[in-house]
């Protein structure tokens, strides 16, 4: 089949712009590498809304940070992803520090930040007793939230789905050709031809526009580390808490995350394998060494799980979105790193216009329906809506993950949703069934057998994450 417009990669601003496009009477296809959406930065991120002070007055981050987190709340209510408008500080322990503080306020006002101030150190600490004693004070962000990457990645890709859009897991991009104004995409899952490509492929998305002869995508890739402490360490901060800034990136925060839990982190190491997630014991001991500086009762010995995630750090140091000057059918959306996540519902819309602009007398799709439908959350139902549910169908009524209170009804609805779960890792993120303090020791062989039932497969067929992955293995064959 032919596409008006091909998007190469499902990451979060692949994902909200399929959606954005959906919006018009275009065929669209997006297009992953992997077996599931929100497989590279979107899974492996700080999931904080950032408001808008730390980007350059002028710069593409500027303006569609302040406009994507203003953005975010309705958008994350339309498509029941939970949202929590919890505000950011940046906390300063030096008159050195109160500084950069300033600085950041005035580039916020340049950048238009609403409701931001400068706080002292009293102030700062009736806000929040947890942290050191010797701050100085900080930067009060009131705009700023935090949201689930991966669960707004997951929603717009289904709604994308839903209003029209054909999503093609495993599929990645091998060669790239152009003639009589068409694109013809070599892919893993066969040919693929397209009118228009955007080209939001994250860390390889240099690789992707040198296959039409642009080099021009100059990217850094940079590691990040971060820890997750357990639900049990209660309320040890309200507000996502940043340190001072670097040349390297926002440094080590701590935040609440809109599940519970807590996050510390991330590092920033620059790499060369655009591939390697591992983490490590020099970069773990940064995470702890740095976050108790913020709030001296973080201990990672309530860490229940650590992980990595890569950004793609555009040597250019702001987003690269547009059409390419090697052909002008070919649209970057590449180096989105921080504030990526923040941006993304403006990115979405910045590209959307670029292509029907580009195209003319593109008619808007009357079908479209912006609204995703919660999905039942066994955790969060009152006692009445348990029965109900169990009622209704008796799959509700049986826990298959006991840390987090999953259920399998709601792993079958995992599966059978637009663009659903595939593998084990897929069920964990939209269901939360292995994120638990056990992560998955008790709950994961009943993920796999049911994945295999509902997939009419043999459960030596399941992987965790695509690929190669596969839990089990038949040593007879």
């Amino acid at each position: 089949m032919s596409y008006d417009v091909a998007i190469i990669g499902a990451g979060v601003i692949g994902a909200l712009t399929a959606r954005e496009l959906s919006k018009y009477r275009l065929n669209v296809a997006l297009l992953e590498a992997t077996n599931d959406v929100a497989m590279g930065a979107s899974k492996a991120n700080s999931g904080i809304v950032h408001a808008g002070f730390d980007a350059m007055p002028g710069t593409l981050k500027a303006e569609l940070n302040v406009k994507g987190c203003a953005m975010m709340p309705e958008l994350c209510k339309t498509l029941s992803v939970p949202y929590k408008n919890n505000g950011s500080l940046v906390v300063a322990f030096s008159e050195e520090e109160m500084e950069t503080v300033k600085e950041l306020y005035n580039r916020g006002i340049k950048n238009g930040v609403p409701h931001m101030k400068i706080i002292g150190k009293d102030e700062l600490k009736a806000m929040e007793p947890n942290l050191a004693d010797n701050v100085c004070g900080a930067l009060d962000a009131q705009s700023a939230g935090i949201v689930c990457p991966y669960e707004l990645t997951i929603a717009a890709t289904e709604n994308a789905v839903t209003n029209g859009v054909e999503f093609k897991r495993n599929c990645k991009v091998t060669a790239i050709d152009f003639n009589n104004g068409e694109f013809t995409l070599a892919t893993t899952a066969g040919e693929v031809k397209a009118k228009y490509i955007i080209d939001a492929a994250g860390a390889h998305s240099d690789e992707i526009a040198k296959m039409i002869g642009d080099e021009s995508v100059k990217l850094v890739i940079r590691r990040g580390e971060y820890f997750i402490l357990d639900k049990a360490v209660g309320n040890t901060v309200s507000h996502t808490v940043f340190q001072c800034p670097t040349k390297m990136g926002k440094g080590i925060l701590v935040s609440p995350t809109v599940d519970g839990n807590l996050l510390i982190g991330p590092t920033a190491e620059d790499i060369e394998d655009k591939d390697d997630t591992s983490t490590t014991p020099e970069g773990l001991k940064t995470v702890k060494t740095f976050s108790v500086k913020s709030c001296p009762s973080v201990s990672t010995r309530n860490a229940i799980t650590s992980f990595s995630g890569l950004r793609a750090h555009p040597v250019s140091d702001d987003f690269i979105l547009g059409p390419s000057k090697v052909n002008a059918q070919f649209i970057h959306a590449s180096g989105i790193e921080s504030p990526g996540l923040s941006s993304a519902p403006a990115i979405a819309e910045y590209l959307a216009d670029i292509i029907t602009k580009a195209m003319g007398g593109v008619e808007k799709n009357g079908s479209f329906n912006g609204v995703r439908h919660d999905v039942f959350r066994f955790r969060h139902a009152t006692d009445e809506e348990k029965k109900a549910a169990i009622e209704k169908n008796p799959a509700y009524g049986r826990i298959i993950c006991r840390c987090e209170t999953i259920t399998e009804g709601e792993i079958v609805d995992a599966i059978k949703a637009p663009a659903g779960a595939r593998d084990v890792d897929g069920v964990k993120r939209r269901t939360r069934a292995g994120m638990g303090r056990c992560q998955g020791g008790f709950c994961g062989s009943k993920v796999v057998e049911i994945l295999a039932r509902e997939l009419g497969t043999e459960v030596n067929t399941i992987t965790k994450f695509g690929g190669k992955s596969n839990i089990l293995f038949d040593k007879t064959k």
